[in-house]
């Protein structure tokens, strides 16, 4: 059974108010993990030329999607290409950032998704795009933020999105796991986000 994504975070406690709490905590990041930036920082960042090192700016903008980067000392920026995934009232439900992988992996194309805590994490992470059959992507860990998933995308999988109109995220809240929760991720911009971020990565390695 699929409900909207507001009727079951409004059921389940983890309504907007708890998003708002959670998210903009992993503000706080400054150095950038192994496999991505950041998640959660909020709109209003500094570019590259106002930002201190060691903090988040916003390298550019792509539709529905930002390039930001962490401001290095030597300009060996790491960067992602995020959105913030929000309910049909707008409301913030979900994280995507999508970072670039070294070469010789087994994905053409890495991301974490950022899920609310009271996801059922053995129901596992859905996506697909448009009318394409989802693909299953376990969760990886929780901290006090919420759930991550990482994920890797295939060079077949990145084709789709830069085709696509949407991509579906569904997961399934703990309180109620005969009901999914769907989040949608716009895809414009995506084509060319995804190739700034591989610029970015290759300016890395010269």
């Amino acid at each position: 059974m699929t409900l909207p994504i507001g009727r079951i975070l409004l059921g389940l406690g983890f309504s907007a108010a708890l998003l708002g709490a959670t998210l903009p905590a992993l503000s706080q990041t400054t150095a950038a993990p192994a496999d991505a930036v950041a998640m959660g920082v909020p709109d209003g960042l500094p570019d590259q030329a106002t930002a201190e090192i060691g903090k988040i700016y916003l390298a550019a903008s792509f539709d529905a999607w930002q390039q930001r980067c962490v401001k290095k000392e030597d300009g060996a920026d790491p960067c992602q290409l995020y959105q913030l995934l929000k309910d049909d009232k707008g409301n913030p439900v979900s994280e995507i950032s999508f970072f670039s992988l070294p070469e010789g992996s087994k994905a053409a194309m890495g991301a974490s998704v950022l899920a609310p805590l009271e996801t059922l994490l053995t129901a596992n992470l859905r996506i697909g795009v448009d009318a394409g059959t989802p693909k299953v992507y376990p969760f990886s860990y929780c901290t006090v933020n919420g759930c991550v998933a990482k994920v890797g995308f295939t060079a077949e999988d990145v084709s789709a999105m830069e085709a696509g109109t949407e991509a579906v995220l569904t997961m399934v809240p703990a309180a109620a796991p005969d009901k999914t929760v769907v989040v949608k991720i716009a895809l414009k911009g995506f084509t060319a986000g995804h190739k700034a971020l591989a610029d970015a990565a290759a300016k890395l390695k010269k």
